[in-house]
């Protein structure tokens, strides 16, 4: 499994990179509302609509979310999208530390509409980042400091993990494998601070930000395994050998870019 894992994580990274950097705004929205819309039929599925119809009519209403998006994004209004998403990801922290205590999230009206918010709420979050100075660099950052979380936590926690960090949600991460990633999160952070010569306080709140980034991404695995473990799946879809379905890929970074980018704007790092 690792090996598969690996092989198609060293085929997907380059094409991600190459969209990031050699595609200019307006080419990468469309790339990364593609990859939206390819998570929101998944989504239908772990908010409890399996059949084609309605998979269907929640992946248009999330097309149609993006369209509102695109507007607030042109009209500089995508605080009225992120803050809510934000808010959103707060509440399933509790959700997730109670469960399997009942929680509102058992709707599947409930979990439509939180998917439909979080989805256009990453996507926009992408797209405001691209449109920085240094965008690139900056969604090159939030995409290390994703995966440097995710494997930190995996090889620590191979290695020393023991106390369960949400058995109940996903039996197999612990404290350990959290401080491993958030540990190698900060080395990411602080090395790209350093390669592009920021002074020692943003060194420092950028490494803070990417710290607190990092544990809200290991929120947004928690929570999609809530919900798969909710729907009785294993894994969001079968498309990428290894990995699942997109949804086990993006995830964290569905968590991680809105509070990346409002950190960055509140801390005025970029």
């Amino acid at each position: 499994m690792l090996k598969q894992r690996v092989i198609t994580a060293a085929l997907l990274a380059p094409v991600v990179l190459a969209c990031v950097f050699l595609l200019p705004l307006e080419y990468f929205s469309l790339f990364f509302a593609f990859v939206t819309l390819l998570g929101a039929w998944e989504w239908a599925a772990l908010a409890g609509l399996r059949n084609v119809a309605t998979k269907a009519l929640f992946t248009s209403g999330v097309f149609l979310a993006l369209a509102v998006a695109q507007q607030l994004f042109s009209a500089g209004s995508s605080v009225t999208v992120l803050l809510p998403a934000a808010l959103v990801w707060g509440i399933a922290f509790i959700w997730v530390y109670r469960y399997p205590i009942p929680g509102a999230w058992q709707s599947t009206a409930i979990r439509a509409l939180i998917g439909l918010l979080l989805l256009s709420a990453a996507w926009l979050s992408m797209v405001e980042l691209k449109a920085l100075n240094a965008g690139n660099s900056w969604i090159l950052l939030v995409l290390l400091v994703v995966w440097a979380a995710d494997i930190g936590a995996y090889f620590s926690g191979k290695r020393w993990g023991s106390r369960k960090l949400a058995p109940n949600v996903s039996p197999k991460k612990t404290w350990e494998g959290v401080f491993g990633g958030l540990f190698a999160v900060a080395l990411t952070a602080a090395g790209f601070a350093y390669w592009n010569e920021l002074s020692l306080l943003n060194l420092v709140l950028l490494t803070l930000l990417c710290v607190v980034v990092g544990l809200v991404s290991v929120m947004g695995d928690l929570f999609e395994s809530l919900l798969k473990r909710h729907a009785g799946l294993k894994d969001s879809g079968r498309i990428l050998p290894g990995h699942g379905g997109v949804l086990d890929r993006i995830d964290s970074i569905l968590a991680a870019v809105p509070f990346f980018y409002i950190g960055l704007s509140a801390l005025s790092l970029a």
